[in-house]
Parts: C-alpha cells; sequence; structure tokens
C-alpha cells in the first residue's frame, strides 16, 4: 500500500470519527440538551448573592461579592436582600464591598425580597438600581440597642456575680445590674453617632433631600411602594425584572445566566449560640449596635 493510499484512508477515518463527533457536540451545546440534562449555562452572566436573615457577620456576603467580582465571567452583580438587617458593622461593611464593586464599573442591581428593612435597606443603599416588590417591607432607617438584665432574676434564683473594674463605665451594658441615668446617657449619644452615620449614607447614595429624608428616618417601616414614592427605591418589580436589568446594565443580551458562589460550611457552634441566646431571650449574647427592624 503506497503512502498515498494510506493518507487517504487516514483522512477518511478521522472524517468518519469527526462528524459523529461534531454532531453530538452540537446536541449537547443545544438548549433544549441542557434543559433536559439540566447542564448550566456556558457563558458570561451576572453574579448572585443572597443576604438572608438577620445580618450577624459579613465574612460570607464579602467573600461571596467578592470573588464573583472577580470572575472574568461575571459581567454585573445581582443581590438578594431578604433581611430585617443586624449588626451595624457587619452592614456596613458588606456595604463598603458593593461599593468597591459598583465604583469599579462593574453593575449592581438589588433586588428586595419580602423584607429589605434597616440594615438591609443599608447595604442596598449603594446598588445602581434598587429594585422592590410593592409588598416589599423596607425602611426602619435607624439604631437599636437591646440590653438585658436578669439581675431580678438572679436574685430569686440565689446567684450573685461581682464585678470589678477600673472605672465607672467599663461595665456599661452589664445584664447583672441595673442601668444608670449615666449609662442611658453615654448609650444614647453612642445611639445618635451611628445613626447619623446611617442618613448620611442614605443622603449620599440617593437621590433624596434631608428634611424629608429627616422626615422617614424615624425608624418607621415602609412598602415598597412607599419607598417608591418617596425615592428610596428606584423601581418596583420582582427578582425576575431585577435580573432582567441586571443583565441589560451588563450588555447580556435575552435571559442572563445566573452565576452562584461557593458556598463554604459555617461555624455550627457559632450558629447554635447565638440562635440559643435569640430565642431564650430575644437578643444576642451580648449588646450591640444593630440596624434592625424589631
Amino acid at each position: 500500500m503506497t503512502k498515498l493510499s494510506i493518507g487517504v484512508i487516514s483522512l477518511v477515518a478521522v472524517a468518519l470519527v469527526a462528524a459523529p463527533v461534531g454532531l453530538v457536540y452540537r446536541a449537547a451545546m443545544s438548549p433544549a440538551f441542557a434543559r433536559l440534562f439540566k447542564i448550566p449555562p456556558i457563558g458570561p452572566g451576572i453574579g448572585l448573592v443572597t443576604v438572608q436573615g438577620t445580618i450577624g457577620e459579613s465574612e460570607t456576603a464579602v467573600r461571596h461579592l467578592k470573588s464573583l467580582s472577580e470572575n472574568a465571567m461575571v459581567k454585573g452583580i445581582l443581590v438578594r436582600v431578604n433581611s430585617p438587617g443586624g449588626g451595624v458593622a457587619a452592614s456596613h461593611e458588606i456595604y463598603r464591598e458593593i461599593v468597591r464593586i459598583r465604583d469599579k464599573g462593574m453593575p449592581v442591581v438589588v433586588s428586595m425580597g419580602a423584607v429589605a428593612a434597616s440594615g438591609g435597606y443599608y447595604i442596598s443603599c449603594p446598588a445602581d438600581v434598587i429594585v422592590a416588590n410593592p409588598g416589599t417591607m423596607t425602611g426602619s432607617i435607624g439604631v437599636i440597642m437591646h440590653v438585658p438584665i436578669v439581675e431580678e432574676l438572679m436574685d430569686k434564683v440565689g446567684f450573685e456575680v461581682e464585678t470589678i473594674k477600673s472605672e465607672e463605665y467599663k461595665d456599661i451594658g452589664s445584664p447583672f445590674r441595673q442601668m444608670t441615668a449615666g449609662d442611658r446617657e453615654l448609650l444614647k449619644d453612642v445611639i445618635l453617632d451611628v445613626y447619623d452615620q446611617f442618613t448620611a449614607i442614605v443622603l449620599e447614595e440617593r437621590d433624596i433631600e434631608k428634611d424629608k429624608l429627616m422626615a422617614l428616618a424615624d425608624g418607621r417601616i415602609l412598602t415598597g411602594r412607599q419607598a417608591y414614592d418617596a425615592g428610596l427605591v428606584d423601581t418596583l418589580g420582582t427578582f425576575e425584572d431585577a435580573k432582567r436589568i441586571c443583565g441589560e446594565r451588563a450588555g447580556i443580551k435575552g435571559d442572563p445566566r445566573v452565576i452562584t458562589p461557593r458556598k463554604r460550611l459555617k461555624s455550627w457552634v457559632t450558629d447554635l449560640m447565638e440562635s440559643a441566646a435569640q430565642k431564650t431571650l430575644g437578643v444576642s449574647r451580648f449588646p450591640t449596635l444593630n440596624y434592625l427592624w424589631r
């Protein structure tokens, strides 16, 4: 057999193999095949970060925001907020990460769920577009601190705690004694300072006059429709509407692919302690400043 004959036979064999492989590849890439076998689509999309429940820590949300914003396939970020708020520091750290992503040019859209109040609204403020459901519970612009007092309970069970402190306010917020007038005044000053930070963020991020904002920033909750009328959110719609808006701002045609972050196991011990404390006392394990709708 000549070299020419071997070459022709080789070409024919390659063609016979390549043709069905190509057909299989085209079928595998088709939308129908992907839907049938639940294969995620390939190509650019929008990153989805969900903030669900009380904001007790920021690490998870910040890590997800950062990882998605650094993913070359992610062209925009959609943040789904379904939260009554939570810790002041945790809320601010999530807010700052969203600001960082927005300022580097990546579109950010917030979709408000059933509740996006207080800290939930705080973290929503820097989005390019805030989409609220007409029935979303939002607003609740303010700061709150709970200080449980168990002194009388301890007296009844015969349990006593002796505190040795350097100065008058070192044990402020202790559950083992009644608050003094000085305690209340000091804590109120702290709360008002954090409240000023909250309202300053809203004024910076939203197109609303100060007098109008301050009339609403008394802790009251608003429906999504009321918030829209007040200028606290940009439009009314569903999660699907927010997804479409994010896709359009990211330059993606049609229904955008949704890319979700990888999840890690949480510290179940911390979660268990926090949950037990909240169920037993109605408060967290220690006094904290909260952007929280109660």
